[in-house]
């Protein structure tokens, strides 16, 4: 059998031993010849462009390229499962991007599945081809990247993945596929129903940042609209992030990407924000 290969987050490099022994090591243990360690180590360190580190020890690299070695280590023998536990967390932001996508391309080029262990929402999006939400040991929802964000199942995974706005109220009525929802300061909004079921059902609304518009030209004429005042813009490079008082909440957020005719809000003015139906869900109550 081919094995499983484990990459940890201290990396658990042997520091007395050089690259290409370490890389050796699982592979004399499955007792193969001399010639082969040393065909699949050159191609394991290739494979991680680390080729002329192989004479080198742990402790005269740095810390990426010392990930780059617990990788290829895990990968040397070929296995059919790779498990990483938080492979990434001691990297800086830029070194740990880099290796996401180099760790998802060679796992993808090789065939190997991976399991992935992470509390990085924003890596777990990034790598996966299927996520897992786990709540005290109990899977939330599996699902691709994009449904998990897009669709979360319920009030625990729609606040545990990504930046989310939530509102609680009362389902009022659903009627063709849309609930329409009074918020607890009395405010009406329309959603998306996913796990309530009659009127007077407590939700909490899930709605993402980014679907947030204050644009009336892009609203459905028959959508409703909330009022809202800017508490806070923040230049954040590519986006404008601002924070708004919505129907008692200080802490609701919208996302604009940063165009050159994007009109940037400025703290005390009064807008009205709101959104297409299909981009709000009404979610089960959170637990009390």
């Amino acid at each position: 059998k081919r094995g499983i290969g484990m990459v940890f987050q201290n990396y658990a490099l042997f520091p007395h031993m050089t690259i290409a022994e370490n890389l050796s090591f699982p592979l004399e243990v499955r007792k193969m010849g001399k010639s082969d360690r040393e065909a699949k180590v050159k191609r394991a360190l290739e494979m991680v462009e680390m080729g002329a580190f192989g004479g080198r020890r742990p402790s005269q690299l740095s810390g990426g390229q010392q990930q780059r070695v617990a990788l290829a280590r895990a990968l040397v023998f070929e296995p059919e499962l790779v498990l990483m536990d938080e492979p990434l967390g001691a990297l800086d932001k830029q070194l740990r991007e880099k290796m996401q996508f180099e760790i998802t391309h060679l796992a993808h080029n090789l065939g190997i599945t991976t399991v992935y262990v992470t509390h990085d929402q924003t890596e777990a999006l990034t790598m996966s081809d299927r996520v897992a939400v786990f709540n005290d040991g109990r899977i939330q929802q599996i699902a691709p990247p994009d449904e998990l964000y897009e669709s979360p199942k319920n009030s625990f995974v729609a606040q545990f993945i990504g930046e989310n706005n939530t509102l609680e109220g009362r389902v009022k009525e659903i009627k063709n596929g849309i609930a329409v929802v009074q918020l607890d300061n009395g405010d009406l909004i329309d959603a998306k129903p996913v796990n309530v079921e009659k009127p007077g059902d407590r939700t909490l609304i899930s709605i993402r940042p980014e679907r947030v518009e204050f644009n009336r030209d892009r609203l459905k004429p028959d959508a409703h609209t909330l009022k809202a005042e800017v508490l806070e813009f923040i230049y954040m490079g590519d986006i404008f992030r601002t924070r708004l008082r919505v129907a008692g909440s200080d802490e609701f957020i919208i996302k604009t990407r940063n165009a050159p005719d994007q009109r940037r809000l400025q703290p005390g003015e009064q807008i009205e924000i709101g959104w297409l139906p299909e981009d709000c869900r009404a979610l089960d109550a959170p637990q009390v």
